[in-house]
């Protein structure tokens, strides 16, 4: 028991090992009374799964001992997303429960709670989750199972979102790569749906995810690269193994980063379809964020590292969109939840009604910033977790980096300092899981890269 510990998105562990029915049957019981604490027997709980191995029948194990409890359960009759489930969590106002591990390695398998706002739980909420563990709780209720299709609801709201007929109309090259993941039966669903051509590649469900990661970066996305360089004006799109982060490759065969993805989406919104509000970024998010928001007019809200505090910023100011560098984001109106599906739509959107290239997008991007940034993450490790807060103190005192200045500091989330030039900044803070440092940085230049780096080192 003492090794169920929910992190920054749920609790994650190894299939067979911490990941096994005794620890699963402990957190169903601590999800069960914490929904009963704090909505009573009658709330709807529903329950979905990803390809991953025993997924399925963990989940049934979950939804099993729910219904013993009382509860009457929504039981996901498919494979489905994370942002599906949290959709219909807040249309049925249900708190969901969806088993994934993201983009973890595949022998992982995960538990995620989604209360009824349809976001990520806050700690106030794992926690008391986690302290329910070990628990007794019975009532007095018969509770049922009741396989359900959540697609039809999640299509019908995209719908509303997205301007279908108008990326028909501008005839896109586009390549799914499915990636073995979740968004299989979905995003293709919705493209096919209104006619809209694209070409596939990796589309059945694969508990080993082909070998690679479920994660839609450079390096899981090679087969994607290739089909680009053979087939001239294709741009791929995929998502990670529960499809709420996003993956995209431009027509050149060259990586798309989130952050820039971000700000390309944000001008949209704002100029082509007339939202109206602020920008929420994390702390680890491109300075490039910044001068496009300042440019736009629209305030910019910032929050620590990790989609639980986007999504607690988007509750809090309905922003136009939010997103993360790591690949997640969601729009204004939507669910404060990644949705990778969406954000996939909503760049063939983008792309539509600027009518352009994503890589042409990216130049103009690059043009209305005035500069291009460079990103890099380095992980440093410590001994134990007891050298971590020295660590960052020691970088939180320091005044001068790689010959500038620091003429700002933030500790939101560990430390960020900005330097001088105003083009470099570097964050330093904890992984929370393991004694290790992420040290991000952020410049304009490859030589302050590396002359920051030789002194992380």
């Amino acid at each position: 028991m003492s090794n169920i510990k929910f992190g920054t998105d749920g609790w994650r562990a190894v299939v067979g090992k911490d990941f096994n029915e005794e620890n699963v049957a402990l957190v169903a019981r601590a999800v069960g009374k914490y929904v009963f604490d704090n909505y009573g027997i009658y709330k709807k709980i529903i329950i979905g799964y990803d390809p991953r191995n025993m997924a399925d029948v963990f989940s049934m194990q979950f939804a099993q001992i729910l219904k013993d409890i009382g509860f009457n359960v929504l039981y996901s009759d498919k494979v489905i997303p994370t942002p599906v489930l949290a959709y219909n969590a807040k249309l049925l106002n249900a708190c969901a429960v969806m088993f994934t591990a993201s983009h973890n390695p595949p022998e992982y398998l995960g538990i995620k709670f989604i209360p009824d706002y349809a976001g990520p739980a806050t700690k106030e909420i794992t926690d008391e989750i986690v302290s329910n563990l070990g628990c007794k709780i019975s009532t007095y209720v018969q509770g049922k199972i009741i396989e359900t299709d959540f697609l039809n609801n999640y299509i019908a709201r995209i719908e509303e979102i997205i301007d279908f007929e108008k990326i028909r109309k501008a005839n896109i090259r586009i390549l799914f790569d499915g990636l073995y993941s979740s968004s299989i039966g979905y995003f293709d669903k919705l493209l096919s749906k209104h006619d809209i051509k694209f070409d596939s590649i990796h589309m059945y469900h694969d508990p080993n995810f082909g070998g690679g990661m479920p994660e839609p970066k450079p390096q899981y996305m090679q087969e994607s690269i290739d089909y680009i360089k053979n087939h001239k004006g294709y741009v791929a799109f995929a998502n990670d193994g529960d499809a709420d982060r996003f993956g995209v490759i431009n027509e050149n065969g060259e990586y798309v980063t989130p952050n820039e993805i971000l700000a390309i989406l944000l001008m949209h919104l704002k100029n082509n379809k007339g939202f109206a509000g602020s920008f929420v970024k994390t702390v680890a998010g491109s300075l490039m964020l910044d001068i496009v928001s300042d440019k736009l007019g629209v305030k910019l809200i910032e929050t620590p590292v990790g989609f639980k505090h986007v999504g607690e910023a988007m509750r809090k100011y309905n922003p136009i969109i939010a997103g993360e560098e790591s690949g997640g984001l969601s729009i204004q109106g939507h669910i404060p939840e990644k949705d990778g599906i969406l954000a996939n739509l909503l760049i063939l959107e983008a792309m539509a009604y600027f009518g352009k290239s994503l890589a042409q997008l990216q130049k103009d991007l690059k043009d209305f910033v005035g500069c291009e940034f460079i990103n890099t993450r380095i992980d440093k490790k410590l001994d134990n977790f007891d050298e971590v807060k020295p660590t960052i103190e020691k970088f939180s005192l320091m005044n001068k980096i790689a010959g500038m200045s620091v003429i700002k500091k933030d500790e939101k989330d560990g430390v960020k300092l900005y330097l001088e030039d105003n083009r470099t900044w570097i964050l330093v803070r904890p992984s929370g899981t393991e004694p290790l440092l992420r040290i991000y940085v952020e410049t304009d230049v490859q030589e302050k890269i590396e002359n920051v780096k030789s002194l992380l080192n």
